[in-house]
């Protein structure tokens, strides 16, 4: 059962990061990291297509990872 979740885990972890890098960034520098929280918060800049399935993939995995990180952990005890 141990293994199984180890490698669960890693397959997760590796899919998490490619999810992740796959994401384009939403904006440069300082200047962007202002105003685009202003935009975020106010709606005007929607996720469609492959952003939207991206970041619903991020989300799922992410929760994936650590209710198995917390699995593993509460196995090895």
């Amino acid at each position: 059962m141990h293994t199984a979740l180890i490698i669960l885990l890693v397959l997760v972890s590796i899919a998490l990061i490619t999810v992740v890098l796959l994401q384009s960034s939403k904006s440069t520098g300082l200047s962007g990291a202002i105003s685009g929280g202003a935009e975020q918060l106010f709606g005007k800049q929607k996720a469609r297509g492959l952003d939207l399935i991206l970041h619903r993939a991020t989300i799922v995995l992410s929760v994936l990872f650590f209710i198995l990180t917390i699995l593993v952990a509460y196995i090895v005890q």
